[in-house]
């Protein structure tokens, strides 16, 4: 009863994760307008000083958030594989918790630095753009910027279930298929990025529905 409560609440974790990809996506393509790349250090200021709410809301949901949501769908899934490949399931395991640590502290910082440059800001516009820049590639190298990680703890959990058989063949292609896009990120192509994110709601709503449907037995 415990492992198929485990699992039915990882399956809802990663319907969850989906969900927040999708409201990331609009948030960010479809709700707030950036400055141009010719705005001044005042111009990008008052874009981050008069959204800084909804920057703070989305930066918390898609990173620390979705890294709690994270650790509980990577220890469920951790344990329906594990009795197939013992080793390579608790290597797998640790891949997605070095994700879940590197996704929160990516939405830490974030937040963190966004209120400091605000506070800078109010005395001296150019230093905190400085800084914010300083923060923007921190945070993006961390979780946001590259997806390696991400991309290697989903190739292994489909290289696993290929093995074991656990997945439908189609989940676990695309789970391939999302494993080598994430990998690929860490060239500095928006296209692999955007391959990554798309193709993974899609990976996160079919194994959280997979998941709830049917799971493992104890």
């Amino acid at each position: 009863m415990i492992t198929k409560n485990i699992q039915k609440i990882g399956g809802v974790c990663a319907i969850i994760e989906a969900l927040i990809y999708i409201a990331a996506f609009i948030v960010y393509g479809g709700i707030l307008v950036y400055p141009d790349t010719n705005a001044s250090a005042v111009e990008e200021l008052n874009f981050l000083s008069n959204n800084y709410t909804i920057l703070s809301v989305v930066n918390f949901t898609s990173y620390i958030l979705f890294g709690i949501l994270l650790a509980v769908l990577a220890l469920a899934i951790h344990n329906r594989l594990k009795k197939y490949a013992p080793n390579f399931s608790k290597l797998t395991f640790i891949f997605g918790i070095i994700w879940v640590g590197l996704v929160i502290a990516s939405g830490m910082i974030a937040n963190i630095g966004l209120h400091s440059v605000i506070e800078i800001g109010a005395t001296s516009p150019e230093k905190a753009m400085q800084i914010w820049t300083s923060i923007s590639i921190i945070s993006e190298g961390l979780g946001g910027g590259n997806e390696i990680v991400g991309g290697v703890w989903v190739l292994f959990v489909s290289m696993i279930a290929l093995q074991g058989k656990i997945f439908s063949k189609a989940l676990i292609f695309l789970g391939i298929l999302v494993g080598i896009a994430g990998i690929l990120t860490i060239y500095p192509l928006d296209l692999f990025t955007e391959i990554f994110g798309i193709s993974q709601i899609v990976w996160f709503l079919w194994i959280g529905i997979f998941m709830i449907r049917k799971p493992a037995k104890i």
